[in-house]
């Protein structure tokens, strides 16, 4: 498969790596410095552009390659809210495929599978209060991650004790979700139940980025052969 790599920071050249050591040929990487290199035969040659940059690129770059005719994959948070009807009307309307995910670990989805059906059984024991943490490096600039919101809806479409999350709140109807930046760490989720009896905990917490890379990988390999909107529940189906 060819693949355009959008960004080439640390997750980028990672990217990169594995995505060579899985046989793959990168045809064109996109950084900063070269952003007219969008329109570069060798990028409109690509089956798949993998997109990790920023919240204020991340769209732009979605639209440049769809004008090539290139399919995203993307791991950038921080752009739903704004441009999220776009991107839906894009992939269901227009033709464009769009695989995104805000966390792209094989282990993140197997979490994420643990924490809807904690939340479906919590659901029955009003006694348990939840909350929810995050944990980032220090260069990490929105928060809560894109990770903790998407585990943060998955809990409250579940709870009807909670009509939504936020951050900094004593709103017993509200859903808390904190944010700390510390060194660099490469991401801790943990949610948190608790009663006057006793608490229920589940931790995420990677070691690398490198299972982002790989899950990046392999969503670009699932997206070949698929279009429309994608994200991880089509991948890795529990």
């Amino acid at each position: 498969m060819k693949i355009a790599l959008i960004g080439y920071g640390k997750m980028g050249k990672m990217i990169e790596q594995i995505a060579l050591d899985r046989g793959h040929e990168i045809v064109s990487i996109i950084d900063i410095d070269n952003q007219q290199d969008f329109d570069s035969v060798a990028f409109a040659s690509a089956d798949v552009a993998i997109e990790f940059t920023s919240p204020q690129a991340a769209y732009g770059n979605y639209l440049k390659a769809w004008a090539k005719g290139v399919k995203v994959v993307s791991g950038s948070t921080g752009w739903l809210k704004e441009h999220g009807d776009d991107v839906r009307k894009a992939c269901s309307e227009e033709g464009k495929t769009l695989f995104w995910a805000s966390n792209f670990s094989i282990g993140v989805a197997v979490f994420s599978a643990v924490n809807r059906y904690l939340a479906n059984i919590m659901n029955r024991f009003a006694q348990y209060d939840v909350e929810m943490e995050e944990t980032h490096h220090v260069h990490k600039l929105d928060h809560p991650s894109g990770t903790a919101i998407t585990l943060a809806e998955e809990i409250v479409e579940r709870l009807d004790r909670k009509e939504a999350w936020a951050e900094e709140t004593t709103d017993p109807t509200l859903l808390r979700v904190d944010h700390i930046r510390r060194g660099e760490v490469a991401g801790i989720h943990t949610v948190r139940y608790d009663s006057e009896a006793d608490c229920i905990t589940i931790t995420h917490d990677a070691h690398s980025r490198k299972g982002f890379a790989l899950g990046a990988v392999l969503a670009a390999e699932y997206t070949l052969n698929h279009e429309g909107l994608l994200t991880t529940s089509d991948l890795f189906q529990f």
